[in-house]
């Protein structure tokens, strides 16, 4: 059973910073690339991120690169997105989920993020 898990998520001040953590089954980890995707409220799903299996390949959407980071810890099969300079645009309910880009499979409950004065 794959099983995915955020956390991380909270109100944050425009310029603020956030990081969201997303906790994996196992296997799910290990196999797969991972990604973070993001919903807003009216707006279709957005995909924000994705890491390769190796870590040598990290790619982000325009509407964030330059403010967000994806990383992942083998040893705790967590992948993480550090978010800075966070924007009003960016408040959504953000998921991982197994897959890169193009082939998203198994997204886990969300984190809600909200950027506000």
């Amino acid at each position: 059973e794959v099983q995915l898990v955020e956390s991380g998520g909270g109100l944050v001040q425009p310029g603020g910073s956030l990081t969201l953590s997303c906790a994996a089954s196992v296997f799910t980890f290990i196999n797969d690339w991972m990604s973070w995707v993001r919903q807003a409220p009216g707006k279709e799903l957005e995909w924000v991120s994705h890491i390769s299996t190796s870590r040598a390949i990290t790619n982000y959407a325009d509407s964030v690169k330059g403010r967000f980071t994806i990383s992942r810890d083998e040893a705790k099969n967590t992948v993480y997105l550090q978010m800075n300079s966070l924007k009003p645009d960016d408040t959504a309910l953000y998921k991982c989920a197994t897959g890169g880009r193009w082939n998203l499979g198994y997204r886990g409950q969300g984190t809600q993020v909200d950027v506000s004065s």
